[in-house]
C-alpha cells in the first residue's frame, strides 16, 4: 500500500518530540495493498490473472505476448518491494523484471531488476541496472543462491538522498551511493513509476542468447503479492521528497550496517558473476562511480 511521512503533529511538546523522535529512527510500516490499489494494467491486461481477492496476481507469457503492470503514481524516493516466486523449470529465454522508471523519452532514470531465464538445473540469475540522467549501462549480475521458483521472495528497491540499495530478502546484492558531488550522475529529481514486466528476450537473457525460448514449456507463470510502496508521490506535498525527516532518510539507513555490509560482501564473493566495471572489453577504463 503505498503511504507517505505526512505526520499531523500533537500539541503537546513532549508528544510532538516523540513523534518525531519515532517518524525519524523507526521503520514505518506499510500495510502490503491489493493490486488495485495502487497499480493498473500496463499491456496485454487479459494476461495478468488476480488471485486470493486481489491480494496476489499471476502474470503470464506465451506465444502471443507477454504482459506488464504499473503504478497508478510516480514517487520521488522511499522504498518499493514485492513478493515474486518466479517461472519454474525451463524459463531459458524470459525475463520478469521489477523496476522503476520515470518515464521520460531521452534522459530517463531507471531502477532495474531483471530475473533471467535459466535451463532447468541452472541458476537464476538477477540483472541489475540504474539509469541516471539518461545514461545507463551499469549492469551486474548474482546467481541467486535459492531457487526463486519454489516460493515467493521479497525483492527491495531504497531509494534516498544518499544511495540505492537493492535487497533480495534483506539481502543487500548492490548499492549506488550518491556521487554527484563528484559529478557522478544521480537520480534526484524525477519521479519514477513502479513496473514489472514478463516477457520474451531469448536474444539476451540466458547465456547471452545462446539459450533459446522453448514454447512448447508455454505458458509461463510468474506470481506476486505483497505489494508495498513507502514514498513521496508527485504529486503530492511539495516538502516530502526533501523531508530529512522521512524514514528512510534517517541515520540508520543513509547506509550499510554492519549486518548489510558483511552480507553485501558475501554475495558480491560468492555470488557476482558479472559486474561493468571490470569489463575491460566494454569499458577499457572504468566509469568514474566504479572508482568513488
Amino acid at each position: 500500500m503505498a503511504k507517505i511521512c505526512s505526520p499531523s503533529f500533537p500539541d503537546t511538546p513532549f508528544l510532538y518530540i516523540f513523534t518525531l523522535f519515532t517518524l525519524m529512527f523507526i521503520r514505518i510500516s506499510a500495510r502490503p495493498a491489493q493490486f488495485v490499489d495502487d497499480f493498473k494494467a500496463a499491456w496485454s491486461e487479459s494476461h495478468i490473472r488476480q488471485m486470493d481477492g486481489g491480494k496476489a496476481i499471476q502474470l503470464v507469457l506465451d506465444q502471443s505476448t507477454g504482459c506488464g503492470f504499473a503504478s497508478k503514481r510516480k514517487y520521488l524516493f522511499g522504498r518499493v518491494s514485492m513478493k515474486i516466486k518466479l517461472i519454474p523449470g525451463d524459463s531459458a529465454g524470459t525475463v520478469t523484471a521489477f523496476y522503476m522508471n520515470s518515464d521520460t523519452a531521452t534522459v530517463r532514470d531507471e531502477l532495474d531488476f531483471e530475473f533471467l531465464g535459466n535451463r532447468s538445473g541452472q541458476p537464476y540469475s538477477v540483472q541489475t541496472n540504474i539509469f541516471a540522467h539518461g545514461k545507463g549501462d551499469r549492469e551486474q549480475r548474482v546467481n541467486l543462491w535459492f531457487d526463486p521458483s519454489l516460493d515467493y521472495h521479497t525483492y527491495t528497491i531504497l531509494w534516498s538522498h544518499k544511495h540505492i540499495v537493492f535487497y533480495v530478502d534483506d539481502v543487500p546484492i548492490r548499492e549506488y551511493k550518491n556521487n554527484e558531488a563528484k559529478n557522478i550522475a544521480y537520480p534526484t529529481s524525477q519521479p519514477m513509476g513502479v513496473y514489472s514486466t514478463l516477457w520474451e528476450a531469448d536474444d539476451w537473457a540466458t547465456r547471452g542468447g545462446l539459450e533459446k525460448i522453448d514454447w512448447s514449456k508455454a505458458p509461463f507463470y510468474a506470481y506476486y503479492k505483497d505489494f508495498d510502496i513507502e514514498g513521496c508521490p508527485v504529486p503530492g506535498p511539495t516538502f516530502c521528497p526533501s523531508n530529512p525527516h522521512n524514514w528512510w532518510e534517517g541515520y540508520a539507513y543513509q547506509s550499510l550496517n554492519a549486518l548489510e555490509a558483511r552480507r553485501y560482501r558475501w554475495v558480491r564473493v560468492n555470488h557476482m558473476v558479472y559486474d561493468y566495471c571490470t569489463d575491460r572489453s566494454r569499458f577499457p577504463v572504468p566509469p568514474p562511480e566504479c572508482h568513488a
